[in-house]
């Protein structure tokens, strides 16, 4: 607990010089075109319980957090489509509570503070936050058999926070939230119940140097060429993803998951497109669970499962955060249900080529993580110009 308290001073005073450091700047240098803010957060909240296992954890889970962020203005289109939002680094740290089972948690995730109404002074905002995330202690069947929530040290974080700003000078932002802070890896490892720690937490921000004059006065966006012409188009996405499937708890090995996806997708506004998917999925646990059952597994189609679904994909930009939710339609292996939720990350890194991050689940609870290259196919359907 000594260890813990004289971290958190620690970081506490280096924030807050960081803070002075950031108003001396703000005196003193030219107006800058990055409008970097620095903000500490101070948070108190509790783990969810959501398991059996986990109650002996109940306790006060305070914990900091230092962010670098950028004010936009609509420098790029889609800033001025989402309200002007606030982007950043987070880095963030917690005691867990001071049990010596879960050690201390380190987090660092970009974020986007998305606001959702207000003006000039006062705002609600949306904040959410992905990265990685390090657990000190972790699950062990002899050293530390009590926790059984993460099986791993590195997982991921992810941040889930309802917001308000007020501004309370051309300088300084006061902001209070509520919201979520999760750690899971995805079933990468065994046990992964993972941690849910509900936080509400106080905060103070400053820019680092003078703000850009245009920062007040935002900016139009950007027009495109032919986006008003009447042309029309749908995208069809091929994805293919690998995984890694940790059941050593069970059966004692890690198992390969093969996936392909395909989405057929239209935009019904510039930040969204909606639409339909359907997928193929090879997971080699599942010839392990059909052959211990007694089933045949000599054909392919047997072990492999289909799927069809629902999709929508939020577009930032090069960005994109892509939601399935679907049932399979075949397979002989279905033990944790028919119906699924896939949540994917992805990034257009050139052309119509496309990395992506995905966490496939079954009503909600984690079945593995996997990582792909996807191509996009932008079909146009109208070609009908509008007459002025």
């Amino acid at each position: 607990m000594k260890k813990q308290r004289n971290s958190a001073h620690i970081i506490l005073t280096l924030a807050l010089l960081f803070l002075s450091l950031g108003a001396y700047s703000q005196a003193h240098r030219p107006n800058s075109k990055h409008n970097l803010k620095a903000e500490l957060k101070v948070y108190g909240g509790f783990l969810l319980s959501h398991h059996l296992e986990l109650d002996i954890f109940q306790a006060h889970f305070p914990s900091l957090e230092f962010s670098i962020q950028r004010a936009t203005f609509g420098k790029k289109r889609w800033e001025a489509e989402y309200g002007y939002p606030l982007i950043g680094v987070a880095a963030w740290y917690s005691g867990m509570g001071g049990f010596k089972e879960l050690g201390s948690a380190i987090a660092v995730f970009p974020f986007i503070n998305f606001p959702i109404v207000g003006n000039d002074i006062h705002s609600l905002n949306f904040r959410l936050g992905l990265g990685l995330g390090y657990l000190t202690n972790r699950f062990h069947r002899i050293d530390n058999y009590k926790n059984f929530a993460i099986g791993s040290h590195l997982n991921v974080a992810a941040s889930l926070f309802a917001e308000y700003r007020k501004k309370l000078n051309s300088r300084w932002t006061f902001s209070a939230g509520f919201g979520l802070n999760h750690f899971s890896n995805g079933s990468m490892k065994t046990p992964n119940y993972g941690l849910n720690i509900i936080s509400a937490n106080i905060g103070l921000s400053g820019y680092l140097t003078r703000p850009n004059p245009s920062l007040d006065r935002k900016i139009l966006p950007e027009l495109y060429p032919f986006e008003f012409d009447g042309r029309k188009s749908i995208g069809i996405d091929f994805t293919f993803s690998m995984g890694s499937k940790d059941m050593s708890q069970q059966y004692g090995e890690k198992y390969l998951v093969y996936a392909g996806y395909l989405n057929i997708l239209g935009r019904v506004s510039y930040k969204s497109r909606l639409g339909i998917g359907t997928d193929l999925t090879y997971d080699a646990s599942d010839r392990f669970i059909l052959e211990n059952r007694g089933y045949p597994t000599d054909k392919p189609m047997q072990i492999a499962k289909v799927g069809v679904n629902l999709a929508y994909e939020l577009v930032l930009d090069r960005l994109s955060f892509l939601v399935n939710a679907g049932m399979y339609v075949s397979g002989k292996e279905r033990s944790e249900g028919d119906v699924f939720q896939r949540l994917s990350m992805r990034y257009i890194v050139i052309d119509d080529w496309f990395a992506s991050l995905a966490l496939s689940a079954h009503m909600g609870k984690a079945e593995y993580i996997g990582f792909g290259v996807g191509y996009r196919l932008n079909i146009i359907y109208k070609r009908k110009i509008k007459h002025q």
